[in-house]
């Protein structure tokens, strides 16, 4: 076909060179290869792409590319100016023979005013107005300028706008690097980028590639023995990630490590410690549970090993999308009870006991200016004269803030930030409701010392990584800090282990029966989050739920009514694969059989006897005295001799 002899003398045969810069985006640097992320197994997790366009200069794209889509798109567009009548009254011709508009005409240049500067309102006005704009296009600019444009331009579906994108979205490659079959594929794409790309329906592509194939054919580019064996290249077409969320989180570690010119020129292999059959179990809990309390809720998970902090799973919301808001990892909301275990533990590291009595009654607390603050807990309801055990199980808001004041609002504060957790000193005694903001990731951290004997582990989504233009590997060892005292974390540890069994918890008694498991839910004061993070000996898990934009639920909308069913349905598949066993007790923690009603030593006549657990020192070493046993009479005395 003459087209193609042109196309091949196409640099003798463009008009004067433009008179103004046309590349919108800075060119794509060579040697930029992408940033493969494979999970701790070593299976495919996705790629990293860059967040900036680059702009891709003709030479750099494949002559074949070049070719194949001139002959499915426009195989006279270096005959035309810029509309080609023949195309028109071809597609005309058979609009009338099918009864409806099966074929447009547009030419590339055509194609390149609609995508740059129109809608794609099919009005005979846009139409007329497009091939004005093309026509002039084409005294300003040559053919090849405007070739390059429609390739930089042209959208490739999955958010991938120009060549430069797509090659390495689909293909990990950059432009220069595609084979002819993948050529081929991308080729098919603009037609209908929904449906034509590269991950979309297999017999979709396949159908489509055939069409460019007999096309190509038809115009002598490629021969019938060229075009059967290109049916079988399609290349290794390989998704954005299985695990959006958790990718942008290893993108800003890259960012913080190498900053962000380093992570966008890529050439990086990252192993993270991402299991990505806990993630699909992540995701399939995360969707069941939060929809069928309602359809538009949203929610988070993390799931980490306690003694490494390694990252094993995070989901960041149910619509994907590495772009999309990181409920998992950057999203701040109100913590509500689930706030409650670091101020009993930094109360157990200061001489509190968990057999300590509190009264649950409620106090008033001199706000300034006249106004007071009366804390009351959930429901209403008052519990008496309580055990620091029983209030955290009942996660009594009265006895937190009573505890919380004993502590001292600047000493906890320091302690959360030890353990992990930011907190802002100024929201004072309300902070024993949650009402400063953490995110999910920072939360369940915070919780990694309770569940690995006083040691906090940061959490990690990188554990190697591998520069291939310097062949040269990093390793990154978990970052451990002690923190709290083993006995602390046990004891603490001890007292939410009763959250499951018969606190706000208790929901999840069976399955504790089953794994030795501790937590505790939260739920905001105006029911719009509902928090549960609970942790085993070797794996802790956290999970919100709630509106992005937030607004009341209603009474029922709780940390143990929604958040811990979620909790349970991944923990049973995470634990699948590891053996049974319980949390380990200090050699130094001391073991007391104590009245539970007055947290002193039992005796005979208590009715009712429990042993506790104390840190070293902190145990009760006076009887009961509510149940002191009655003095001996004279008769019983023996005689002196």
């Amino acid at each position: 076909m003459k087209c193609f002899h042109l196309l091949a003398l196409s640099a003798c045969l463009t008009t004067a060179a433009a008179q103004e810069p046309f590349a919108a985006f800075p060119p794509l640097p060579r040697g930029v290869g992408p940033i493969s992320v494979v999970d701790s197994q070593g299976r495919y997790v996705g790629r990293i792409l860059p967040q900036k366009r680059y702009w891709v200069t003709l030479d750099r794209i494949p002559w074949f590319l070049q070719k194949a889509l001139l002959a499915v798109e426009d195989a006279r567009f270096y005959e035309h100016g810029g509309i080609d009548v023949r195309s028109i009254a071809r597609a005309f011709v058979k609009d009338v023979a099918k009864g409806r508009a099966a074929e447009g005409g547009s030419t590339i240049t055509q194609q390149l005013i609609k995508n740059k500067f129109l809608t794609a309102e099919p009005t005979l006005d846009r139409k007329v107005k497009e091939a004005r704009m093309a026509m002039d296009f084409e005294t300003k600019y040559t053919k090849n300028q405007i070739l390059e444009m429609y390739f930089n331009e042209i959208y490739y579906g999955n958010g991938a706008q120009g060549l430069a994108q797509a090659s390495r979205l689909y293909f990990g490659k950059s432009p220069e690097e595609l084979s002819e079959g993948e050529c081929v594929t991308l080729a098919g794409v603009p037609k209908n980028p929904g449906k034509y790309n590269p991950l979309g329906k297999v017999e979709d592509i396949a159908m489509r590639r055939e069409v460019v194939l007999k096309r190509m054919e038809e115009l002598k580019v490629i021969s019938a023995q060229q075009r059967a064996a290109l049916r079988s290249q399609w290349g290794a077409v390989q998704g954005p990630g299985k695990a959006p969320h958790y990718l942008a989180q290893i993108r800003a570690a890259l960012v913080r490590l190498y900053g962000a010119d380093a992570v966008e020129l890529g050439g990086l292999d990252i192993t993270a410690p991402l299991d990505l059959d806990l993630q699909k179990a992540a995701e399939d809990a995360l969707k069941a549970g939060v929809r069928r309390v309602s359809p538009d809720l949203q929610g988070a998970l993390v799931c980490q090993d306690p003694a490494t902090g390694d990252v094993l799973a995070a989901v960041g919301g149910l619509d994907g999308g590495q772009n999309s808001l990181n409920r998992a990892f950057n999203s701040m909301r109100q913590p509500g009870s689930a706030i409650k275990p670091l101020i009993y533990a930094a109360a157990l590291e200061e001489g509190l006991t968990a057999s300590s009595i509190w009264s649950d009654e409620p106090v008033a607390y001199d706000r300034g200016g006249g106004a007071t603050w009366k804390p009351l807990n959930y429901g209403r309801e008052r519990l008496g004269d309580i055990s620091l055990r029983e209030a955290l199980a009942h996660s009594s808001n009265v006895v937190t803030v009573k505890v919380l004041e004993q502590v001292g609002v600047p000493d906890f504060v320091d302690f959360a930030g030890r353990m992990g957790l930011p907190l802002r000193a100024q929201n004072g005694l309300s902070l024993a409701l949650g009402t400063d903001e953490v995110t999910l990731k920072d939360l369940v951290q915070a919780y990694t010392p309770l569940a690995a004997a006083g040691v906090r582990a940061e959490a990690r989504v990188i554990t190697r990584i591998h520069d291939r233009r310097r062949d040269a590997w990093t390793e990154f060892p978990p970052a451990l800090t002690p923190v709290l005292s083993p006995e602390a974390a046990f004891v603490t540890t001890s007292m939410l282990r009763d959250v499951l069994t018969y606190g706000t918890a208790k929901s999840l008694a069976a399955f504790s029966r089953e794994h030795p498991s501790a937590g505790k839910t939260g739920t905001t004061d105006n029911y719009q989050d509902a928090w549960f993070v609970g942790y085993t000996p070797g794996v802790i898990t956290g999970v919100w739920v709630g509106y992005d934009r937030p607004r009341t639920l209603g009474r029922g909308f709780t940390g143990g009514a929604v958040a811990a069913p979620i909790w349970a349905k991944f923990m049973a598949r995470a634990l699948e694969p590891r053996p049974v066993v319980d949390f380990p007790r200090p050699d130094d923690i001391v073991t007391a059989t104590v009245d539970p009603a007055t947290g002193y030593l039992a005796t005979e006549a208590c009715p009712k006897k429990v042993d506790e657990v104390y840190l070293p020192g902190t145990e009760p070493d006076r009887p009961c005295p509510l149940h002191a046993p009655a003095p001996e009479s004279p008769s019983q005395v023996p005689e002196q001799p």
